[in-house]
């Protein structure tokens, strides 16, 4: 195989491959005798047909299966010889080629751009701790004993007020009529939260035991009986019994109910759970940082092939006039988005970092158990749509560069406090907020899977394994 660079402008460079008809001819002898191991043909012996026979009958597909062959197994070679990492799938133009003659083909290919990385331990981030005040933790616990009330019935002297439990019979009629649905038994509602019909709590304060009180609502939009809706009812309520709210004691047996082995358990697990809460918001924090310090590195070119693709997902869904007008925004959003992938993978590629097939389904079994009872349909949807655990893999990349870099780099570690913690998050939300208000093509468009920067970081130099025919001349 012979191989010349021609053509050379910027990241597009094109390839002349010849491979002589020597080579070309073991290749299909090698095929023919493939073939004649299991071909059947009427009059010859299993593996007695002779070659011209097989040439005469198979002829044009065996060339053509060899063609192919050869083509895909020269222009990796010829890739991995010149050390070119392709950005995408190279196109292949046939000059000369057939039985009996040289194959001669052009490689147009264009290169991943060469991206200067600079040592993981220059880069600079921010890395936050919240303190957790015990305050904070019996605030939560009094609120989680707050939503925990116990209801005791009181005796039937005694009127509902608002945050009280009303236990009640019903039977409703729109114009004295009755509707399907129309009883109910044993309703229990807490005056003051609404959650039945609007503005039926109110008609239940100052009901007693044993009352009969007429409510009158409008039924609302998401009644079942669609031609009711926005119909006035009459629901003539029995009350069984009026239940007042007793406060939870906040003690080891509470703690014991919530799975707590006892009350300083709680508090601990608790304490816990707080400080889990900021650390992953905070991490995130720290992420966009170290991302932001990796923008800074230098990456010469973008390939325009890339661009184009990305800038194809992004304005997916939008007219032809609407995607016109926004290009020069998504042209600036892609290239972002493929320079950091760039950087990313390098990193990636010489740190030796790999995703193996037990992390990914590792993943996958975290995502279950966070969805009980669901876990069934989570795995058939991963199951039938590969390009989801694509996703997944290319998130577990970057976040493995990302926990290598945060290993090696420059941490300034920050002692804060919730409030600080809080106000940080919130300055970081806004700043987000505002941006997607300044920049229409970011606000018209969510990226799609595939425009990720986790999917472009693992897939954005992997080496074509296909390619692509242009031309036969």
């Amino acid at each position: 195989m012979k191989v010349t660079i021609e053509n050379k402008k910027g990241l597009n460079k094109d390839l002349k491959v010849l491979i002589d008809k020597k080579t070309i001819n073991s290749y299909l002898e090698e095929k023919y005798e493939e073939i004649k191991k299991n071909v059947v043909l009427k009059g010859f012996r299993p593996g007695k047909v002779p070659k011209d026979i097989l040439k005469r009958q198979f002829g044009k597909a065996v060339y053509g299966e060899v063609l192919d062959k050869v083509l895909k197994d020269t222009t990796m070679k010829a890739l991995d010889e010149n050390k070119i990492k392709p950005a995408g799938q190279p196109k292949i133009d046939l000059k000369s080629f057939g039985e009996g003659k040289d194959l001669e083909y052009i490689i147009s290919v264009t290169e991943l751009p060469k991206v200067s990385i600079k040592s993981i331990e220059d880069i600079k981030f921010d890395e936050y701790k919240v303190n957790i005040d015990k305050s904070e933790t019996e605030k939560r616990i009094n609120g989680i004993a707050k939503n925990q009330k116990n209801f005791i019935e009181v005796d039937s002297a005694k009127v509902a007020n608002e945050g009280d439990l009303v236990v009640f019979d019903y039977t409703a009629t729109v114009d004295g009529k009755n509707f399907k649905g129309n009883e109910g038994k044993n309703t229990q509602l807490e005056l003051g939260k609404d959650l039945f019909i609007k503005g039926f709590d109110k008609q239940l304060l100052k009901s007693k035991k044993d009352e009969i009180i007429n409510v009158t609502v409008s039924l609302p939009e998401n009644f079942p009986e669609k031609e009711l809706i926005g119909k006035e009812a009459v629901f003539a309520c029995k009350i069984a019994a009026v239940k007042k709210p007793k406060e939870v004691k906040v003690d080891d047996e509470f703690a014991k109910n919530l799975g707590a082995k006892d009350l300083n358990n709680l508090k601990e697990l608790v304490s816990k759970q707080i400080n889990e809460e900021y650390k992953n918001s905070l991490e995130n924090l720290t992420k966009n940082e170290i991302l932001k310090q990796l923008e800074k590195f230098k990456v010469d070119q973008i390939p325009e092939n890339l661009v184009e693709q990305e800038v194809k997902i992004l304005s997916q869904g939008m007219n032809e006039e609407e995607a016109k007008k926004n290009r020069s925004k998504f042209e600036e959003t892609a290239k972002k988005r493929i320079k950091l992938g760039l950087i990313l993978n390098e990193f990636g590629e010489q740190n030796k970092i790999k995703v193996e097939e037990h992390e990914i389904q590792e993943e996958i079994q975290k995502q279950l158990k966070m969805m009980p009872g669901q876990e069934k349909m989570v795995m058939e949807y991963y199951q039938k749509n590969p390009s989801a655990a694509a996703s997944l893999r290319g998130t577990i990349y970057e976040n493995k560069i990302l926990n290598l870099i945060k290993e090696k780099a420059k941490s300034n570690v920050k002692n804060i406090t919730k409030e600080e913690a809080e106000k940080l998050l919130k300055s970081a939300h806004d700043h987000t907020h505002d941006h997607s208000h300044d920049d229409n093509a970011e606000k018209k468009t969510k990226p799609s899977k595939k425009s990720s920067i986790e999917k472009k970081a693992k897939t954005i130099s992997k080496k074509a394994t296909k390619t692509k025919k242009v031309s036969k001349k």
